[in-house]
């Protein structure tokens, strides 16, 4: 067995049932589980493998990244003043020429960005395969990145000449998509409590399948016991074309096609009405929050205190990198933090509950009992901030709330399943340069056509 102790922690907040914060605190790991949390003295006495001297940090459980598009790192700041369509058609043609070694290099390069801004889990939405790409690829990358990892394979199958958004040359056949979903959960999908991978079935949105894919889509998902996750009510467009295609608005079209429910959550869902918002707490669906990219994309944001005061299940999540265009999760709860003010309450959301819809709220949404929180039984999942930095000077009293109220930093150590990933600010078994500068010279072929 391998074990770690993280100790003399400055300030550890557990995210547990009494969501405590301690100081001079500790943490003992045996292999990829938390043992014990408390005082030193109550650590168990065998000598640990690996000490951590936690002294002048901040230590949070990993924070949860419930929706992605790492391809999308290949993208960035293109199409600047567009909104959520237009994008999509200015990007689509560039997609187009995704190979399997750009698919596994903007996994890699995406999940390092990530790991550095504290996130220690991620769901990926891979929807588009062409160049015989395959979900394959981002499962590898995550499993060379030590990330805890929820792969959705998703999809496409309604191109322009059938009304849809994506190209003809994009989508797949629909009998062919259901047998690769069926392929990559067979194959990958881990059901065990702790799993480091899990497959999620994830047709891409409404303007792009049909309701049949949708439906089966949802039955396959249920017989084999994963989640589900699209696209949902993310701007007045998508609102548009589920009125003119579906005849109704999308939280109803999710549910006449199965899509609610506690195995279901949507990314984004800005346009939600109070009649969507009730049905989704009613049905424990999840959704999850981008608010980076919404504004980005001028969609609007999502009403994040209507969704919470309706007790939804709420997570945070960066969105693909090409309408973000960073991979800072810590950030984002930020950015939650200051939107959820907008409207002249001050107290909306605090700087705990941010960082709860980056912890518990993302375990929540992923359908997780074991991630989200510092304590005996859980995930060894956990990041250290150095809180001794010039962005934190004057926060002394309450660092805490400074690493969501100051300017977003980067860690200085992360454990993922018990392994330490990053130290001293510096991810360890990747050779960063040189995954940077493949990660570029792929980006310029694929831009460049």
């Amino acid at each position: 067995m391998n074990s770690l102790l993280v100790r003399n922690i400055h300030t550890l907040a557990t995210m547990d049932a009494a969501r405590r914060e301690l100081r001079d605190a500790a943490i003992y790991v045996r292999d990829n589980e938390i043992v014990a949390v408390g005082a030193l003295a109550d650590m168990p006495a065998a000598t640990a493998d690996r000490v951590i001297d936690a002294r002048a940090h901040v230590v949070l459980p990993g924070l949860i990244n419930t929706h992605h598009h790492l391809f999308q790192t290949l993208t960035r700041a293109l199409a600047q003043d567009a909104d959520l369509f237009t994008w999509l058609r200015a990007l689509y043609p560039i997609w187009s020429r995704l190979s399997a070694d750009a698919a596994y290099v903007s996994t890699k390069l995406g999940m390092a960005e990530l790991m550095l801004s504290g996130c220690t889990t991620t769901s990926d939405h891979l929807y588009l395969f062409p160049n015989d790409v395959r979900l394959d690829d981002t499962i590898r990358a995550g499993r060379e990145m030590g990330m805890r990892f929820h792969a959705a394979r998703g999809s496409m199958s309604v191109g322009t000449s059938a009304g849809g958004l994506p190209p003809d040359s994009l989508v797949e056949q629909e009998d062919a998509i259901l047998v690769d979903t069926r392929r990559v959960i067979e194959t990958f999908h881990d059901p065990r409590r702790l799993a480091m991978t899990r497959v999620v079935v994830a047709p891409c949105s409404p303007f792009s399948v049909t309701r049949e894919l949708m439906r089966e889509s949802a039955a396959l998902a249920r017989s084999y016991g994963v989640g589900l996750h699209t696209h949902l009510a993310e701007s007045d467009h998508d609102v548009a074309y589920s009125l003119e295609r579906f005849g109704c608005r999308p939280g109803a079209y999710a549910e006449s096609v199965g899509w609610t429910g506690t195995d279901v959550w949507h990314a984004h869902c800005v346009k939600l009405d109070e009649h969507e918002i009730n049905g989704f707490s009613t049905t424990r669906t999840g959704v999850c929050h981008c608010p980076s990219s919404n504004l980005r994309l001028a969609a609007g944001r999502a009403p994040l205190s209507r969704m919470r005061a309706a007790g939804m299940r709420v997570g945070l999540g960066v969105d693909g990198s090409a309408s973000n265009d960073g991979n800072h999760l810590l950030g984002e709860a930020r950015l939650a933090l200051l939107l959820a003010r907008l409207d002249g309450d001050a107290a909306a959301l605090s700087a705990r509950g941010a960082l709860e819809l980056a912890t518990l709220g993302g375990a929540a949404v992923l359908n997780r009992d074991d991630i989200g929180s510092i304590a005996p039984g859980m995930a060894a999942d956990f990041v250290g901030f150095r809180i001794d930095q010039a962005g934190y000077a004057g926060a002394q009293h309450d660092p805490l709330a400074a690493l969501v109220l100051c300017a977003p930093g980067t860690v200085d150590f992360s454990v993922i399943d018990g392994r330490l990933r990053v130290s001293e600010g510096q991810l360890l078994d990747v050779e960063l340069p040189a995954l940077i500068e493949h990660h570029n010279r792929l980006s310029q072929e694929l831009i460049g056509g």
